[in-house]
């Protein structure tokens, strides 16, 4: 008992310690710190605040992946169109005025001081800026409204959610059920399916989640010529609120954009292709702008008069002596003399040219001015050799164009491609410089061979009517006396010109692939201004007065606006971008 009792003294006098293993809950109440619950409250409000900034965000940039919009009735039409509306006019009102300010502050150091605040005021807040705004934001709010309007008041076309070109036929068949027809007009109903034998599918690229949506909302919800009206109607008035100087560069770019994206979905679903389509159409664009250049001016802008004059290297004096030639069969003696005046004139080039004005100025009865096209003692009079003439200005066009290609390729890569250039910088400098070169290379190949050509069959004409007339027996001077006049002839007409226009198409196949769509893009509507022109002023199509720029807008953006709503991915990246940030999906 002693020993027990003296234990248990021990044990209330010396308490031991609890295990480490075995946890202690306390037997007060806890409270959360203060700083603890400051910071919750700012981790709230932080995430409130990224909340509003990316809906701010989405009013500037649209996300991409961004699903169609469901309206139910015309007042969430209206509210949808208006909301869009405004934003896209905000959005172009911004863009316009940012530009003006730009291209303004490039040349402000040559303005008076007086002047800089009224023109800055102006470039901010101008005409131009609101007319872009306006044209824009009446574009999309009337497009918005109509593409999702039409749906509601008329009967929907189909109501299967079954993605097109997705057949729901059994794996293990070997026929597959054709669906209705997919052409906007006609509607077909599903008695009308017919057993087919199964073809193998045409391989489509994977779409994302809310492409897929879109993808449904279109099948289910429209028709293709609800899209085709409602681009229609919102292009034909939204350009009237442009200048009317403007309205023609608008109506051309637009059609030219609608023939792109149509033609790319008609040659997908008849299976039509044709090997290097790009280069040929750049090449008959081409022709008709070289022989408008030379033969008929007028129907060119005449700032891309100025800019090809400038890009051939040619001096003013020769380009006014070969239209002179080409248009009225004699040269202006002025001309000339500005030529043999030139110090580095060489010459043999000088006799030349001092023969021709001998001719010219002779009296009537001896008066000649030569074989009807520019010598090429006036086309280079510096040089006496076509071919070093030629290479020196294949160098002389790439230096011109490198620093201005140069900026074309390196800006956007610093713009929108930020992450990939500073993991590797090295690599995307390099693309960079490479693609300046060819861009540079390409023009520089196009003057290369049009003035060559040039050279060539003026000499060659020259040649050959010499062994004609010639009393020489040999086999070339038999041969050539063999040839009609008129053949010989044709090296020199006006047509001639049409054939050297086409050959610079080939200078294309210099450019990188994916850039040569678009280079025939841009010379197309130039080339079709130009062909119009011609044809109206020969009597073959009438005029349009003054609506002739809203139809042709209206066409156009019919073209597009069906393109983009129904198969965007064939509209050129570019198009397709723009119009997204500025439509969105619907």
């Amino acid at each position: 008992m002693s020993i027990s009792a003296s234990a248990a003294g021990q044990d209330s006098s010396h308490p031991q310690a609890p295990r480490a293993g075995v946890p202690r809950n306390p037997s007060f109440i806890q409270f959360t710190p203060k700083r603890a619950m400051a910071s919750f409250e700012n981790l709230v409000a932080l995430a409130n605040y990224e909340e509003r900034l990316r809906e701010a965000r989405k009013i500037v940039w649209r996300d991409r992946g961004e699903k169609p919009v469901e309206l139910h009735d015309l007042w969430e039409c209206a509210e949808h169109a208006g909301r869009g509306g405004m934003r896209a006019g905000g959005l172009a009102f911004a863009i316009r005025a940012g530009v003006n300010l730009i291209l303004l502050l490039t040349r402000i150091k040559r303005i008076p001081a007086k002047h800089r605040l009224a023109l800055i005021r102006h470039a901010a807040f101008g005409e131009d800026s609101f007319r872009f705004a306006t044209m824009l934001g009446s574009f999309v709010a009337i497009y918005k409204f109509v593409l999702n309007a039409l749906p509601i008041l008329l009967s929907p076309p189909s109501t299967s959610p079954t993605l097109p070109h997705h057949s729901p036929a059994h794996p293990r068949s070997s026929f597959h059920v054709t669906g209705p027809s997919e052409s906007p007009f006609h509607e077909e109903e599903e008695d009308d399916l017919e057993m087919q034998p199964r073809r193998r599918p045409t391989r489509q690229a994977r779409l994302s989640t809310s492409a897929q949506a879109h993808q449904v909302w279109v099948h289910k919800r429209t028709r293709r010529w609800y899209s085709v009206l409602a681009g229609s109607a919102a292009g034909a008035i939204a350009v009237c609120f442009e200048k009317k100087s403007r309205r023609v560069a608008i109506a051309q770019q637009m059609f030219v954009r609608g023939l792109q994206g149509s033609f790319n979905a008609f040659s997908e679903k008849h299976g039509v292709s044709i090997p290097h389509g790009d280069v040929l159409v750049f090449g008959l664009c081409c022709g008709q702008i070289m022989y408008a250049w030379l033969v008929r001016p007028e129907t060119l802008d005449r700032g891309y008069d100025i800019w090809i004059s400038t890009a051939s290297k040619c001096l003013p004096e020769t380009v006014a002596v070969a239209r002179d030639f080409v248009q009225r069969g004699v040269f202006n003696v002025q001309d000339m003399q500005k030529l043999i005046a030139r110090p580095d004139t060489t010459p043999a080039n000088r006799a030349t040219l001092l023969a021709r004005i001998a001719q010219a100025t002779a009296p009537p009865p001896a008066q000649s001015f030569g074989p009807g096209f520019v010598p090429c003692a006036a086309l280079h009079p510096w040089n006496d050799s076509h071919v070093l003439t030629q290479v020196e200005r294949f160098v002389d066009v790439f230096r011109w164009m490198l620093p201005i290609y140069g900026a074309l390729h390196v800006i956007p890569m610093l713009l929108f491609r930020r992450k990939r250039v500073m993991r590797d910088p090295v690599n995307m400098l390099l693309r960079a410089g490479w693609g300046t070169a060819r861009s540079s290379a390409f023009l520089g190949m196009f003057v290369f061979i049009y003035q060559s050509m040039f050279c060539v069959k003026h000499n060659l004409w020259d040649f050959l009517t010499d062994l004609r007339t010639s009393p020489s027996t040999s086999l070339l001077a038999y041969l050539a006396r063999l040839l009609p006049q008129r053949v010989i002839d044709a090296l020199i007409v006006k047509k001639s010109f049409y054939a050297l226009g086409i050959l610079t198409g080939l200078s294309l196949f210099v450019e990188e692939k994916k850039r040569r769509e678009e280079l025939a893009m841009y010379v197309m509507p130039k080339a079709l201004e130009s062909a119009w022109l011609m044809a109206r002023g020969r009597g073959w199509v009438g005029r349009t007065g003054q609506w002739g720029e809203v139809l042709l807008t209206a066409v156009g953006m019919g073209m597009v606006m069906s393109t983009y709503q129904n198969d965007p991915q064939h509209l050129s990246g570019l198009v397709r971008r723009i119009l997204y940030q500025f439509v969105g999906p619907n």
